[in-house]
């Protein structure tokens, strides 16, 4: 059934519950450690005092050797690899909630997202990004926290000269090292002797790169009396909505690619299909296989369908009724609501409000 990340969304717009079948589930148990952000990936039950946590990370046996490794470098490493997984899965659900397919995710299976990751397609490009950059995210926001003996701030800010009336200083946040150690575990079971290691690691790239492009400036003044004739500065991370947003954009616009092998320096590389293309940059998502039906249920690939999905009747998009039913029509429901309302302020210092009832119209997709 849909996992608990999102749950109330999911449980919302699709009703209906789904078991995956057992070839489901090993057709798409590829990159298992995404189970780092569901319940049953979160070992509540295991001992997490610090001299255990690397028994912990020896336990999740859905974790490459490397990336167990890495794991149990110390409890808070597991921590931020937790946290990373949890924010690439919402916002994941978040960017496609009122799409076809709605990043649905199952607890009752090794695959997470189903089978739809087995297709190398837009869906599993935007999910290999996303899931780089959550982790890259969490771990860089721990050094900078201090959570992390392995890192720290970015001192290396400090010595460059920058350009106007201003200075490095403070705690510039390490995306270098996050980026790093992102690409150390998320890139690690990955082939580039196959075309669908070649996206992965593509699109895995594309998303952390997504970060640093976005990394803030923030500056304090400094002098007496508020003169500020010092002006301190340090680099921040975006908020992850920021990074979320731009891979959806680079999702439409995402590159259709294939393999080449050229024999002579024995090196394999991902082109676009066509000549009359554009050749992705290290920016751009690209996949290779066109996307599935994601109208109708399709319990062998973990597709829900759209059927019982909420729609707008008046939206051209794909949230539109017309769209996301996929040419089916839809129902009207029409359903009694309770909300707050005549709030008033009342001295001193609570806000009072009525309760009133009335009719709320919503459209299901038939």
């Amino acid at each position: 059934m849909a996992g608990r990340l999102g749950a109330p969304l999911l449980l919302r717009a699709l009703p209906l519950a789904l078991v995956l079948n057992t070839t489901a589930a090993a057709a798409a148990a590829s990159a298992n450690w995404w189970m780092l952000g569901m319940p049953n990936g979160r070992q509540d039950s295991l001992d997490v005092s610090a001299s255990s946590h690397k028994e912990n990370c020896e336990r999740l046996r859905f974790l490459e050797e490397r990336q167990r490794e890495l794991c149990a470098l110390s409890q808070n490493v597991l921590r931020s690899l937790r946290l990373g997984t949890e924010l690439a899965i919402r916002e994941c659900q978040h960017q496609f909630q009122m799409s076809r397919w709605n990043c649905s995710t199952f607890e009752n299976s090794s695959s997470i997202f189903g089978g739809v990751l087995s297709v190398k397609s837009r869906e599993a490009a935007y999910v290999h990004a996303v899931s780089a950059a959550g982790v890259a995210y969490e771990v860089t926001r721990a050094c900078s926290r201090g959570e992390l003996t392995e890192c720290s701030c970015d001192i290396r800010m400090r010595s460059r000269k920058p350009k106007g009336k201003w200075q490095w200083g403070g705690c510039s946040e390490d995306i270098h090292f996050g980026e790093k150690f992102s690409k150390d575990f998320v890139d690690s079971h990955e082939s580039r002797e196959t075309a669908e290691g070649l996206m992965n690691l593509h699109n895995n790239e594309a998303g952390r790169r997504s970060i640093r492009a976005r990394m803030q400036r923030l500056c304090k003044c400094h002098g007496m009396s508020g003169s500020c004739s010092v002006r301190v500065c340090w680099r921040k991370l975006p908020h992850f909505r920021q990074v979320g947003d731009a891979l959806s954009a680079r999702y439409e616009g995402a590159s259709h690619v294939k393999m080449v092998d050229k024999k002579r320096r024995r090196i394999k590389k991902l082109r676009a299909v066509s000549r009359d293309l554009k050749q992705p940059n290290k920016t751009d998502l690209v996949y290779l296989e066109e996307s599935p039906d994601y109208c109708e249920r399709n319990d062998t690939m973990g597709v829900l369908g759209t059927r019982g999905r909420l729609c707008n009747r008046t939206s051209m998009g794909l949230d539109g009724c017309r769209l996301l039913c996929c040419g089916r029509g839809y129902q009207t429901r029409v359903r009694e609501v309770e909300e707050k309302c005549h709030c008033r302020f009342v001295w001193c210092c609570n806000v009072e409000c009525e309760k009133c009832r009335f009719e709320k119209e919503e459209y299901i997709c038939n």
